[in-house]
């Protein structure tokens, strides 16, 4: 394998893993501020507060999105298998 199929790897896989952990990272961002948002009105500086709904919301977020994660994992395991094939 050559340098720049190498990085050609690299870059796919790099872009594979912002794919898949996109939709988690996006939902964990809104529920933090909106939680953070609710706090600052309220007053209520507890900081055990973020985690629960956070926990909750990402865990949601993945159950929904797993059919969308295995798909893009499995097809970069395809094109990664017919490199190798390939030569």
């Amino acid at each position: 394998m050559t340098g720049p199929e190498t990085l050609d790897v690299a870059r796919d896989a790099i872009w594979t893993i912002v794919i898949v952990s996109g939709p988690l990272m996006v939902v964990g961002l809104l529920v933090g501020v909106v939680v953070s948002l609710v706090q600052a009105l309220t007053q209520i500086q507890e900081q055990s507060l973020v985690f629960v709904p956070k926990i909750l919301a990402v865990f949601a977020t993945m159950m929904l999105t797993l059919p969308f994660m295995g798909d893009a994992l499995s097809s970069y395991m395809l094109r990664i298998s017919s490199r190798i094939i390939g030569g």
